[in-house]
C-alpha cells in the first residue's frame, strides 16, 4: 500500500488552524462542563474539529462558524452521555479536579455550584451550560439545540428553580451543621 500524499500547507489549511486556536477552548469548555470528563471532552473536542474538518468547505462565515462548532459540540456531548451509560462510572467526588486559572467572574468556579449544575437533568445542563457558560441568549440557545425558544426557556426557568432550592438546602443543612 503506498502512504498518502502529505497535504500540501494552503492558505485554507492555515485557516483551519487559526479557528482551531481560537475556538478550541470553547468547545472543549462546553463539553467538559456538560460531561465532567477531561478524556471525553478532549475526545469531543477532536471529534468536533475532524468534522469541521471535512464540512470545511460548507461553512460560510464566522458567525456561522461558531454557531455550528457550538451545535455540534451539543450533539457530540449528548451523544458521548448515551454511550456513557454502557461504560463503568465514577462518582464526581472521586473524579480528579480539573486545574484552571480562576477568574473572579466565572459562576462556575464553585466546587458546590459545578455539583449541583452537574446533577441536573441533561436537557437542563446543557440550556444552563450553553446559557451561563457559554453566555448565549435563549433564542441562540434554541438554534444551537434545535428546539423552539419557549423550550429553551422552559428548561432554563425550570433548572434555576432546582438550582436555587438545592442551593437552599445544601445552606440549611450547613446551617445546622455550624451550631
Amino acid at each position: 500500500m503506498s502512504q498518502p500524499a502529505a497535504i500540501p500547507v494552503t492558505v485554507e489549511r492555515a485557516d483551519f488552524e487559526q479557528i482551531v486556536r481560537e475556538h478550541s477552548a470553547m468547545v472543549y469548555s462546553i463539553a467538559w462542563h456538560y460531561l465532567h470528563d477531561r478524556a471525553l471532552a478532549e475526545e469531543v473536542a477532536q471529534d468536533v474539529f475532524l468534522q469541521l474538518h471535512r464540512d470545511f468547505g460548507r461553512l460560510e462565515d464566522n458567525g456561522h462558524l461558531k454557531h455550528w462548532l457550538r451545535r455540534v459540540t451539543v450533539h457530540r456531548a449528548i451523544d458521548q452521555i448515551r454511550a456513557r451509560r454502557t461504560r463503568a462510572q465514577v462518582s464526581l467526588e472521586e473524579a480528579p479536579q480539573l486545574a484552571v486559572v480562576a477568574r473572579e467572574s466565572d459562576p462556575f468556579m464553585s466546587r458546590l455550584l459545578r455539583r449541583m449544575v452537574a446533577s441536573l437533568p441533561r436537557q437542563a445542563r446543557m440550556v444552563v451550560i450553553l446559557r451561563y457558560q457559554e453566555e448565549l441568549e435563549p433564542m441562540e440557545i434554541a438554534e444551537v439545540l434545535g428546539i423552539p425558544a419557549r423550550t429553551v426557556r422552559t428548561r432554563l426557568h425550570r433548572a434555576l428553580s432546582l438550582l436555587r432550592a438545592k442551593a437552599a438546602r445544601t445552606q440549611e443543612k450547613g446551617n445546622h451543621e455550624s451550631v
